[in-house]
């Protein structure tokens, strides 16, 4: 699971940080970027010894600074649901589209599937059989 896949799912989602400073955040996070940094709303920051409490309508935090980031295991299992729908939507081939794909295996099968009958055929009549490739 890729973790800006799984920050940009816990959008809109309560989130707590943690600060390399020691200091922790609460709050809703509104957005996030490539980078981590965190905008977050309705924010209780707990101070590092954790005896100071305070409240902010809503903080933004510099990616660097995060030591490490909880989300509810909802967005846990958003993420993994989301990325099995992506997995089946995905096409057969490697590069090319879904049809392309499926033509070039179809033409692998027919050509294997001459091939055994060209062998099957010439094994009834007795006569010695290559399967080799032309070159």
């Amino acid at each position: 699971m890729l973790p800006l896949l799984l920050l940009k799912t816990a959008q809109a989602h309560p989130v707590l940080l943690e600060l390399k400073n020691g200091e922790t955040y609460n709050g809703h996070m509104l957005a996030c970027d490539s980078w981590m940094n965190v905008h977050l709303r309705e924010v209780i920051c707990t101070s590092k010894d954790g005896d100071k409490f305070w409240r902010m309508p809503e903080t933004y935090v510099r990616g660097n600074t995060i030591k490490y980031l909880r989300v509810p295991n909802e967005v846990i299992d958003k993420v993994k649901d989301e990325k099995f729908v992506r997995a089946e939507k995905r096409p057969a081939g490697n590069k090319e589209g879904g049809d392309v794909a499926e033509a070039k295996l179809l033409a692998k099968r027919v050509v294997a599937g001459e091939v055994a009958g060209k062998a099957a055929g010439a094994a009834e009549e007795g006569e010695e059989v290559s399967l080799r490739a032309k070159a």
